[in-house]
């Protein structure tokens, strides 16, 4: 069964760092386009950032360059998003999505086939 599980999410205060990771089972993730995305409540979901498969080029929100890092290890089959600087408006459910054979990040929500089920991130003084 194909399943992308991402963990790391909690409550940071303003200045906090986090690192999110998202594991893929059941297909081989060195071989997708994988992408990360963030909804806060009452708001559209919007991407973060986002990494081509075989990590060919990398995307950035405007809101987050400089302080988030998308990577990816191939042997766990994880892909991971180091958050630094954490800002209140980071807050939000944060997603991780993967799409077969894309050889540029993939942007937009219509543009994955597969999703986790998101991991909480909180910061607040």
């Amino acid at each position: 069964q194909v399943q992308l599980v991402e963990s790391g999410g909690g409550l940071v205060q303003p200045g906090g760092s986090l690192r999110l990771s998202c594991a893929a089972s059941g297909f081989t993730l060195d071989y997708y386009a994988i992408g990360w995305f963030r909804q806060a409540p009452g708001k559209e979901r919007e991407g973060v950032s986002c990494l081509s498969s075989g990590d060919v080029s990398t995307y950035y929100a405007d809101s987050v360059k400089g302080r988030f890092t998308i990577s990816r290890d191939n042997a766990k089959n994880t892909v991971y998003l180091q958050m630094n600087s954490l800002k209140p408006e980071d807050t939000g459910v944060y997603y991780c999505a993967a799409q077969y054979g894309s050889s540029r990040p993939l942007r937009d929500l219509y543009e994955y086939d597969y999703w986790g089920q998101g991991t909480q991130v909180t910061v607040s003084s």
